[in-house]
């Protein structure tokens, strides 16, 4: 049994145990690791600083962003942990009661999912949200952090197991692993993980999907789109895609086409295109919009691409049937979003656009799983089976069925003179 096994073997044990924990056992080991996070916030940072200043120059401006941790987005994710304490618990709760036959009870029940194997770059804020909900979950959880991250993961990590340790919640329910080579191995553990999370670069996702058998929830592509229609209000339009585009670039849920109605075009594309300006977006438009503003040309390309950067396309379509075909068409599934005050478009928007996120009248940028009241997410998955969008507690868990009988056997249900079963539901 390789080193890598033998980790992942204690994980699945100690999930185990965390499994049939009680909420209150859950919840004090989360308020244990949120004042040991809080403790111990100096040390956190200067491990960050440390990270950050052997990543200057080496590693790309978005991901540099997502990897600086300071004060402010580390006191954020430890309000974070003591969030998650405070939501419903998600395990042992009861969604079918169903009686078979008299004295034969059926049950739907939830339950963890096991054990998750999380590979992530930079974002070490990441780390301390997906474990907050793993332990609030009863899953075991197996990190990977990229090398730019590795002493502030680690830090987290021996602050984490250690505040554990004074808890009922057994340290090796979570682990961290430090080399690049435990990848492909770890993606190879179908008889201990459950579950894959990656979060990164879309060839970094596109890598792990296309290497292991093991269930993969998250996305590859966060490409968001902002349709400004004929009917929007023109100051509010610019602040929503202002907003969608510049509070945070680097973040999946950023917006990096702008589609605007023809009608308007003449109109609110020097308006937009000078707020955008002035916040440092360079601006790639197609023939239509060049003819309007001085912008860099786009070419087919972008409209594929992810920028994660002070980068926007813009396009002028014919109608909203032609910005519902365009975000299909070169989407992600992610989130999408449409301005305008015809409550009849923005209904055909939602409806129509085939993503995880469709909103009206709002900025992209509240696709979060702590914005929608999940305490974190571990993740966004654009995928079409659930779970869908950001994936918090709900998405942890999975269920079984329990059924409860007094000696009853099959047969006695099938054959010439078969018993009926009575299929009643029974309400709590």
């Amino acid at each position: 049994m390789s080193e890598l096994q033998k980790i992942a073997q204690k994980n699945q044990v100690a999930a185990r145990e965390l499994a049939i924990l009680s909420e209150k056992d859950r919840n004090e080991a989360l308020s244990s690791m949120a004042f040991a996070l809080e403790k111990h916030q100096k040390e956190i940072i200067t491990a960050n600083e440390a990270d950050c200043r052997e990543a200057v120059g080496v590693i790309s401006a978005p991901l540099y962003a997502r990897l600086k941790m300071g004060e402010f987005k580390l006191k954020s994710a430890i309000a974070g942990v003591r969030d998650v304490a405070k939501l419903t618990d998600p395990l042992a709760m009861v969604s079918l009661k169903r009686e078979l036959d008299e004295g034969l009870i059926l049950q739907r029940i939830s339950c963890p999912l096991g054990v998750l194997g999380v590979i992530f770059e930079a974002r070490p804020d990441a780390l301390i949200q997906i474990t907050s909900l793993a332990i609030k979950s009863g899953n075991g959880v197996i990190l990977k952090g990229g090398k730019e991250a590795l002493q502030t993961c680690t830090t987290l990590v021996k602050i984490i197991q250690d505040a554990l340790k004074e808890t009922k919640v057994n340290p090796n329910v979570i682990q961290l692993l430090t080399t690049r080579e435990e990848i492909k191995e770890l993606l190879s553990l179908d008889n201990y993980v459950d579950l894959i999370i990656p979060r990164g670069s879309n060839e970094f996702v596109r890598y792990v999907q296309d290497n292991t058998k093991i269930p993969v929830l998250g996305h590859a592509d966060g490409i968001c789109h902002l349709f400004i229609d004929s009917d929007a209000d023109l100051d509010k339009a610019i602040n929503i895609a202002v907003d969608a585009k510049t509070q945070y670039p680097a973040a999946c849920n950023a917006i990096e086409t702008l589609l605007i109605h023809h009608d308007i075009a003449e109109k609110f594309l020097p308006s937009i295109a000078q707020a955008l300006t002035e916040k440092g977006v360079e601006l790639r438009g197609d023939e239509a919009t060049q003819k309007i503003i001085i912008c860099n040309p786009a070419t087919e390309e972008d409209w594929k691409t992810e920028y994660s950067d002070l980068i926007l396309s813009i396009k002028i379509v014919d109608d909203l049937s032609s910005s519902i075909e365009h975000i299909n068409y070169y989407g992600s599934k992610h989130t999408d979003a449409i301005v305008t005050n015809n409550q009849q478009n923005a209904e055909i928007f939602m409806n129509k656009v085939d993503s995880a996120g469709v909103y009206h009248n709002c900025s992209t940028r509240f696709a979060d799983g702590f914005r929608y009241g999940f305490g974190a997410e571990v993740g966004i998955s654009t995928q079409k089976m659930p779970p869908r969008g950001p994936v918090g507690l709900d998405g942890l868990v999975t269920y079984k069925y329990k059924l409860v009988g007094n000696g009853q056997i099959a047969a006695t249900y099938s054959g010439d003179n078969p018993k009926p079963f009575t299929h009643v539901d029974i309400s709590e």
